[in-house]
């Protein structure tokens, strides 16, 4: 079927059959609505996955959120307010370390976050517990304190007992709480508001002011420290267009194909005729989004993109994404299995989050960062959550709820309705449905019309269940294929 550069067309296939999770493995237990994208515009895109949909090649899917075993919250960061805490500063500052000596880190994981934002529940590993900086190790047997005799042992000279102190120093302050400090600190602002006076607080020994802590570096300063001029390495990331391909794509195509053959069977542990080259085109290399270049979008446009990060001009990971008019959507990452210690699943999404506060420079609608599905029933896909400020899209009212307020309910049950007004519902229900726009023997016509011209028996219900799960507006602009 021929694309079109104004509509998005689609078949529908609608999602009763359970099929195996690549999660808890439950043979049945996934279950997810599906359609087939011949053509999407980046506006229908960003309308989908603001409903919970997700692309894998030009098959776009929605997991059926209260049946399906493990269910999948969308979820985004907003790169505007983003701060990278302390475990992802460490990566950046691991990248650096290799960039300038040029040593692999011995461990993959190294206590650090988790290391990959892909989709794939097998090539996520549990984070593994923290590891303190400073630690007490006790050799041998721990023995309980015996009085001491009157007899000295050899080579050893007794400690004589301290003497008894003589109490508190009268000539100083008294010890005070540090809650009763700031009690009163907090009381004398108040008097100096009511009295407008310095003289309110007179009676109150005067404490010096806590100092505002240094401000916060941002991700970029972090992300230019990491790559020193001086460095052994050089480290660079390409954005190259994937659909349609770019020459630079075109060019670098075999050597992309090889790092993600690597990742596959190393980390997958794929045989090594699953990782085709036909299967990697379908996988990450095809894709349904009609490219833009408006005046007001970024320089790049919009569309799906791949960026590379090359070592000294070699490819050693290839992060997935599509550029939308309200965010950059990550959808697979792979990478060289050699630097599996370089943590770089992290590091990739650092750099996408800095890609996406800069585009947002340009276009300020573009501000978020989708990371895809947040699984909070599977303890090892819960990284994403570390990324803050970050949100998770309601399954049933289709906003966009804090994960703060989340979290405790997920904590109780794996499904949830997040929105916390009762009688709230989905503003883009399905209120008529003969306005929904169907594509039949060649010819665009809302479903009223469809609806008469059709023999056989009625399809309504399919067409109401796929106008529901797309919502009335992008049910009115994308094109419903009718045989």
């Amino acid at each position: 079927m021929a694309a079109s550069s104004t509509y998005s067309i689609v078949e529908y296939f609608g999602g009763e059959d359970g099929y195996k999770c690549g999660y808890c493995k439950n043979e049945n237990g996934n279950f997810s609505h599906g359609m087939w994208s011949h053509a999407l515009t980046v506006q229908d895109y960003q309308d989908l996955i603001d409903r919970g949909w997700r692309r894998s090649g030009k098959y776009i899917y929605k997991p059926i959120m209260n049946q399906t075993c493990c269910p999948q919250y969308t979820i985004r960061c907003d790169s505007t307010n983003f701060q990278p805490s302390k475990p992802q500063k460490k990566i950046l500052k691991k990248m650096s370390k290799y960039l300038c000596k040029g040593e692999l880190p011995k461990s993959p994981s190294d206590g650090e976050l988790m290391d990959s934002l892909c989709e794939d529940a097998g090539s996520c590993d549990a984070p593994a517990t923290c590891r303190s900086e400073v630690s007490v190790s006790v050799e041998g047997p721990v023995e309980t304190a015996k009085s001491a005799g009157p007899e000295k042992k050899a080579g050893r000279e007794q400690t004589p007992p301290p003497k008894p102190g003589l109490g508190a120093d009268p000539s100083r302050p008294p010890c005070r709480k540090a809650k009763e400090v700031r009690k009163e600190r907090k009381l004398q602002k108040e008097l100096q508001k009511q009295s407008g006076r310095e003289a309110g607080s007179a009676s109150f020994p005067q404490t010096e002011a806590a100092r505002p802590p240094p401000p916060s570096k941002t991700i970029e300063e972090l992300i230019a420290e990491s790559l020193p001029a001086d460095a052994v390495y050089k480290l660079e990331v390409r954005l190259v267009r994937s659909t349609p391909p770019s020459s630079q794509f075109k060019a670098t195509f075999h050597e992309s194909y090889q790092v993600y053959k690597r990742y596959q069977m190393t980390v997958h542990k794929d045989p090594p005729d699953k990782p085709s080259e036909s299967q990697f085109r379908r996988f990450l290399c095809d894709s349904p989004l009609e490219p833009e270049n408006p005046s007001d979008g970024p320089d790049c446009g919009y569309g799906s993109f791949h960026q590379q990060y090359c070592l000294n001009g070699k490819i050693i990971a290839v992060g997935v994404i599509d550029i939308l008019p309200a965010c950059v959507s990550s959808v697979y990452l792979y990478y060289d299995p050699d630097y599996s210690g370089m943590s770089l699943g992290v590091y990739s999404a650092l750099r996408e989050l800095a890609f996406t506060r800069q585009l947002h420079e340009k276009a300020p609608r573009l501000r978020y960062y989708y990371m895809g599905f947040y699984i909070h029933s599977c303890p090892k896909m819960r990284y994403k959550g570390q990324y803050r400020p970050s949100d998770l899209l309601c399954p049933e009212t289709y906003v966009w709820v804090p994960i703060e307020r989340c979290l405790p309910k997920l904590d109780l049950t794996r499904y949830s309705r997040f929105n916390e007004t009762p009688e709230a519902v989905d503003v883009s229900r399905v209120k008529e449905l003969g306005k929904v726009l169907v594509l039949h023997k060649r010819t665009v016509m809302p479903y009223l019309l469809y609806a008469r011209k059709r023999t056989g028996p009625s399809d309504e219900e399919t067409v109401l269940q796929y106008a529901g799960l797309v919502g009335q507006q992008c049910a009115e602009r994308m094109l419903l294929y009718r045989a």
